[in-house]
């Protein structure tokens, strides 16, 4: 049976909508993992994926303030840091580059979006 804790690993959560971010942080943090953000804009997420090397992964909202996170998502899979989109859109309308990616639409079941992380996370792989 796979695990669905997330206990060792840090995880960023980049989402500009106040009670989705705090409903995924709580979720996280009860699921053990510790949690830098939430942060609510592509330049935040940037700063802090580039300062710090203790991202295990990412949660990534696509549409931040009229902005699209594609800048956070391609930085992510230069640094091998592992993410899960969670948009308000249709997965299938991702760009090619990431139509690979995980994604989740929006209401997201915390459960389900744990479950797809944990194997995605180096200390489960």
């Amino acid at each position: 049976m796979p695990s669905t804790s997330l206990a060792g690993t840090s995880l960023l959560i980049v989402e500009d909508e106040y009670l989705i971010a705090s409903n995924l942080m709580t979720s996280l943090e009860a699921a053990g993992a510790r949690v830098f953000g939430p942060v609510s804009s592509v330049d935040q997420a940037l700063e802090i994926i580039r300062g710090s090397a203790l991202i295990n992964g990412a949660i990534l909202d696509i549409n931040l303030q009229n902005e699209m996170a594609y800048p956070v998502a391609e930085l992510s899979q230069t640094r091998q840091i592992p993410f899960v989109f969670v948009t308000g859109y249709e997965c299938s309308s991702m760009p090619k580059e990431f139509s690979d990616m995980p994604c989740l639409t929006k209401p997201v079941d915390e459960r389900e979006l744990i479950a797809l992380l944990v194997p995605l996370l180096p200390q489960n792989a």
